[in-house]
């Protein structure tokens, strides 16, 4: 299936900010394993980051609806919008495992 220009494509630099806020958290993860960091702040800081990709999934989720869905739905094409759907939800699916 043809995807075209992602759902994302306006917010990039925000989506691109936000995945570079979480590779510093997760580098400082490494500090805090190497400095021998009580497991508890440990975790809580590994809980932070957990839920900062969460955001990053939630924004580009919210995104593939609003973009990809919608523009199907507007287009008329029963049949890819179902498609979409579909793979909206298997990608929330996925989300709620993680």
């Amino acid at each position: 299936m043809d995807h075209g220009t992602p759902g994302y494509h306006d917010d990039k630099k925000q989506v691109l900010a936000r995945l570079r806020r979480v590779e510093g958290q997760v580098r400082g993860l490494q500090r805090l394993i190497e400095e021998d960091t009580y497991c508890i702040d440990v975790l809580t800081q590994v809980a932070a980051v957990s839920k900062a990709l969460q955001g990053v999934g939630l924004l580009l989720l919210d995104e593939h609806l609003r973009h990809c869905v919608a523009g199907a739905a507007a287009s008329g094409d029963g049949d890819r919008t179902d498609a979409l759907v579909h793979e909206a939800t298997k990608a929330v699916e996925r989300m709620l495992r993680a």
